[in-house]
């Protein structure tokens, strides 16, 4: 059996050619090369800004700094924000398996541990928090952004927000 090859260097085969090209780049990949773990997306030091409320509804501008370490199923969390007359700074150590992240979380300015359950799906981590504060925290984010959105009950801290991108 013999084949032959045709080069066709008409303007409409490299049109064909240009077209097909482009489909087979714009495919989409095969499993095993979906987007990386959630965690490893999230490695390494983020610089932003914020807004810390108290339960009395003071509210104030905070500038944060974000480092993030481990990788695959391990994360290592810690989030330090100052403003004027506060500091906030969390810390948590988070394991994820099939999308299920269980932990520990703490809040070291107001004295607050607890443990951290949740998933991770898409471009969002969903955490809540249990133990000697309650709450939750969601951290959604993209290769270059991220939005942390922290609710508490049980101490002087209401909520804070960030917004962070990498440093």
């Amino acid at each position: 059996m013999r084949f032959r090859i045709i080069i066709d260097t008409s303007p409409l085969g490299s049109m064909a050619a240009l077209v097909v090209t482009a489909i087979l780049l714009s495919a989409p990949w095969p499993a095993s090369q979906a987007a990386a773990n959630p965690f490893d997306v999230l490695l390494g030091s983020w610089g932003g800004s914020g807004q810390i409320t108290m339960t009395d509804g003071k509210q104030e501008r905070l500038k944060c700094n974000a480092y993030y370490t481990g990788g695959g199923s391990q994360l290592g969390m810690a989030i330090r924000c100052q403003s004027e007359s506060s500091n906030v700074e969390i810390r948590s150590k988070l394991s994820q398996s099939a999308g299920r992240i269980t932990g520990t979380w703490e809040e070291r300015t107001f004295n607050a541990t607890g443990n951290a359950v949740g998933q991770a799906s898409g471009d969002k981590i969903s955490l809540q928090i249990s133990g000697g504060v309650s709450g939750t925290m969601l951290v959604s984010y993209s290769g270059s952004r991220q939005n942390v959105a922290i609710s508490t009950q049980g101490i002087a801290l209401k909520s804070v927000t960030i917004s962070l991108s990498r440093s």
